[in-house]
């Protein structure tokens, strides 16, 4: 199924019943409209003028197309601003209030938002809950996006302390002992004295740093549930969705707030986004990524949208062209916004929406690329486009296949935050640790779910925790009770739930999985790498790494340049010490995966695989034509063996 990005609020009304026919005929089916359209809804507070609005879904509707209603809560009017200011937040950086003008520009925190923004929400769903054209919904709009799930705001401020209180029963005293407050003379006498932990002379206590970021993210939880509740309330039998951006980047539980959805969807930008995360690569190393997107990127995003609501996921803007908000936005290589298409609905998606319809000449978009462009012209993308209608009607795709993955890789929040609080190492980075080990795993061909510490564990073979500082005994239990391999990555079981250091040694409660003791921590910088042996081979220790000590029973399979423990192994779990090189972890991988029966492939370098139901999907990253292992047999439905460049194949397995 595909879909697009329509405004019909930018353009004269005389062009939307020839957009809605073109529409059609390019094969789109759905079409998501109103998620910044607050102000034409509502132009003074309460004048109301749907007249617009009901118009355009009717044009829509009348050429057969599927609207998808947003709630416009991401971009509220000057008028409401000016009534109460106290919807603006306050940069933690700073202190300073974040003005009016862009968009994003609310506090979670503040009462009279979130009264309004339900009030929006409640008077748009009654009029169009139960049209017969809007299939599903759309929540607010990448929500917690431009760093604005924490403000430093009086109103964070007053609903902090109350968080605090509930939080800790209401025991001010129990809340000093948490978070050590008798260290520096941070003792509180009450919870009126709280302060947020910002804009302090250094570092503030890491324990109220990760009190304030629970706090933080339960907010965003609870406006956006309400505002899902206030959906379901009015349109019966509508599926609702959030599109979400990168999940490290929202800074709440994302399992969290996908709970209540129907299912997640992702906003999809791998250039602009490849260009941000990997600005610290060396130019020969980024260059062949430059107009692509790294291989695994955008598969490493489509994965976590699949694990935190465990079911399908849409794509609700994939990026047909330049963007405009990058460090800088280069164009698609011919072919790319096919293979993104294709990519996205192999690991899981079952619809692909466009942004936007047309390049808008105004305002801060107006160099973000379209599928057509401001003249009205074709870009480039519409070709593609044509070509993923004809492809998806020949391959029979259908949403019920499912993605086949005996690996998981263990994440969440509390693993951000904690890596984010105390970096210890400014080379040490969450993300880039998750994604490598995740990196290596997709070249080897195998599919990957992500779960959280309460997911159920016994379908997978191999079971990965890259960073996991704070273990519930729940988890340690579920490893227990499965029949899978644990990898797990430095630092993990290294805190409490308070962050503290755990009383009897790091990795803590995993020590029952795997009985070694973390004796000391150190981080080197990324430029002063150290040998690490494995397999006969040598490798790089990096940035962290731990000094272990052995109880009896445990094997050493991997060292350190000095011949101490590096990586150890106890019955089915093993634990990494330090964070080391791509090679290494391909390595270990490719050995651990053939003892636990997981076929891997030796994919060339820049393709890659995954399976959905009985296809196999087949994609080439690199600028020149490759051919296919021949390991994989079946049927050729899309494509062949020889994979040209940006390419994709899909086999009918046999």
């Amino acid at each position: 199924m595909l879909g697009v990005c329509y405004y019909p609020e930018h353009w004269p009304e005389s062009m939307w019943q020839q957009d809605a026919k073109e529409m059609r005929q390019l094969g789109l089916q759905y079409v998501r409209i109103g998620e910044f359209a607050w102000s034409r809804i509502e132009a003074r507070d309460g004048e109301y003028s749907f007249e617009w609005l009901d118009r355009a879904i009717e044009t829509l509707a009348n050429e057969g197309l599927q609207v998808i209603m947003c709630t416009p809560t991401a971009t509220p009017p000057k008028w409401l601003i000016d009534k109460y200011p106290d919807i603006l937040p306050v940069d933690i950086n700073t202190g300073t209030t974040r003005g009016f003008g862009s968009r994003r520009h609310y506090d979670f925190s503040s009462q009279n938002y979130f009264r309004e923004a339900m009030r929006i929400s409640t008077v748009i769903a009654e009029r169009y809950g139960k049209h017969p054209s809007v299939c599903g919904w759309q929540t607010d709009n990448e929500i917690a996006c431009h760093d604005t799930t924490h403000s430093g705001s009086l109103v964070a401020k007053l609903a902090f302390q109350q968080w605090c209180k509930d939080y800790y029963q209401h025991d001010v005293e129990k809340l000093n002992t948490a978070w050590g407050n008798v260290f520096w003379s941070m003792e509180y006498q009450d919870f009126e004295q709280i302060e947020l932990p910002i804009l302090a002379v250094t570092e503030t206590n890491p324990a109220h740093q990760l009190a304030y970021r629970r706090f933080s993210s339960d907010q965003v939880v609870k406006f956006h549930d309400a505002m899902i509740e206030i959906i379901r309330a009015h349109a019966p039998n509508r599926f609702v969705t959030h599109n979400f951006i990168p999940l490290v980047d929202t800074q709440a539980d994302n399992f969290a707030l996908a709970k209540n959805l129907d299912f997640v969807s992702y906003d999809n930008y791998p250039l602009g986004r490849s260009d941000m995360f990997f600005k610290h690569m060396p130019a020969e190393q980024f260059k062949p990524y430059m107009r692509t997107g790294h291989p695994d990127f955008s598969s490493y995003s489509f994965d976590q949208s699949r694990g935190v609501s465990n079911k399908n996921f849409w794509v609700m803007e994939q990026q047909p062209g330049p963007v405009n908000w990058a460090h800088h936005n280069p164009r698609p290589e011919k072919g790319m916004v096919r293979l993104w298409s294709w990519q996205a609905f192999a690991h899981g998606a079952d619809c692909v929406c466009y942004f936007r319809w047309r390049q808008v000449p105004f305002a801060q978009e107006q160099m973000h690329a379209g599928i057509k462009r401001n003249d009205n012209s074709k870009a480039a993308a519409w070709a593609e486009v044509e070509q993923m209608r004809d492809e998806l009607a020949k391959v029979d795709f259908t949403i019920s296949d499912p993605v086949q993955a005996k690996v998981a890789i263990v994440t969440g929040a509390n693993s951000q935050w904690v890596t984010e609080i105390e970096r210890q190492g400014d080379s040490y980075n969450h993300q880039r640790v998750e994604f490598a080990y995740y990196s290596a795993l997709r070249q080897l061909g195998l599919a990957v779910d992500f779960v959280s510490v309460d997911h159920d564990l016994t379908q997978y073979a191999l079971v990965v925790a890259p960073c996991l500082p704070i273990v519930p005994q729940t988890f340690v239990d579920k490893c227990q009770q499965a029949n899978v391999h644990l990898v797990i990555g430095p630092r993990s079981g290294s805190k409490t739930d308070e962050l503290s250091l755990v009383p009897m040694l790091a990795p803590g409660v995993l020590q029952a999985l795997v009985p070694v003791k973390v004796l000391s921590t150190e981080t080197i910088r990324p430029d002063c790498s150290e040998v690490l042996h494995f397999n006969g081979a040598k490798f790089e220790s990096q940035c962290w790494r731990e000094e272990l000590e052995l109880a009896e029973g445990v094997n050493v399979v991997a060292t350190y340049h000095d011949g101490n423990p590096a990586l150890a192994r106890y019955q089915n779990t093993s634990y990494v010490a330090t964070l080391t090189c791509d090679a290494f972890l391909l390595e270990y991988f490719t050995v651990l995966a053939a003892e636990l029966g997981l076929v891997t492939i030796a994919l060339p370098k820049d393709m890659r695989l995954v399976q959905r139901g009985n296809y196999a999907y087949l994609f080439n990253y690199a600028g020149y034509s490759q051919t296919v292992p021949n390991e994989l047999q079946g049927q050729y439905v899309l494509g062949s063996a020889n994979l040209a460049a940006y390419d994709v194949a899909i086999v009918k397995l046999v």
